[in-house]
């Protein structure tokens, strides 16, 4: 806990940050302005902060997670109230190349790569039920891998990419369950009467 250096001093809300996988840098969430947040990166000696998105006004971007390769940066946006939905994007690590991914209500941090950056997990409430989908980088291909009825969440990638950890209601309360990558298999890990959730792989 030694070493403690503050990297940004904006007088406001900083927050949500994410290494890039080389370690030179952090994609962090500011708030430029009241009801608008952005994507900031900031070198790790707090060298050089720079807002990625410059938005609209009521526009809202958050909870930024690089690619594997650091080539990336995946993000959520929000248009309006906090009650729309959101929906991922990906950017390069300068803020060009801005792609729209999903057209769906997506749960805020509820997304990861998969190890080798080609594929994205990510939860959808489009339906008014939590789902897992699995889509290509480029947005293409997306495929509902759990289609339960219980409300599904919090999906994270395995290291080595066979398996997605994810959470569940589908058994009257939350658990922790394990799959296959293309959903099958899909396996109680907690089996407990109380709720458990957000689970992490082992490296």
């Amino acid at each position: 806990g030694t070493g403690l250096t503050r990297l940004v001093n904006t007088g406001g809300s900083d927050q949500v940050p994410s290494w890039s996988p080389d370690g030179s840098k952090i994609a962090y969430v500011g708030y430029p302005a009241p009801g608008k947040s952005d994507i900031f990166v900031v070198g790790v000696d707090g060298s050089n902060p720079t807002n990625l998105t410059q938005t609209i006004t009521d526009a809202s971007e958050s909870w930024p997670l690089w690619s594997p390769d650091g080539t990336k940066i995946l993000f959520t946006k929000r248009i309006g109230s906090s009650l729309n939905p959101s929906d991922l994007y990906v950017m390069n690590p300068d803020g060009s190349g801005l792609q729209r991914l999903t057209f769906n209500s997506i749960g805020a941090g509820a997304y990861d790569w998969s190890p080798g950056g080609t594929k994205i997990v990510f939860q959808s409430n489009s339906s008014g039920n939590g789902e897992i989908y699995v889509m290509n980088a480029d947005g293409t291909g997306q495929v509902n891998i759990t289609n339960h009825s219980g409300f599904d969440f919090g999906p994270r990638w395995s290291p080595d990419g066979l398996r997605i950890l994810f959470n569940t209601t589908r058994d009257g309360n939350t658990e922790i369950y394990v799959m296959n990558a293309n959903g099958s298999g899909q396996v109680n890990l907690s089996a407990n009467a109380a709720s458990d959730s957000s689970g992490v792989w082992r490296p």
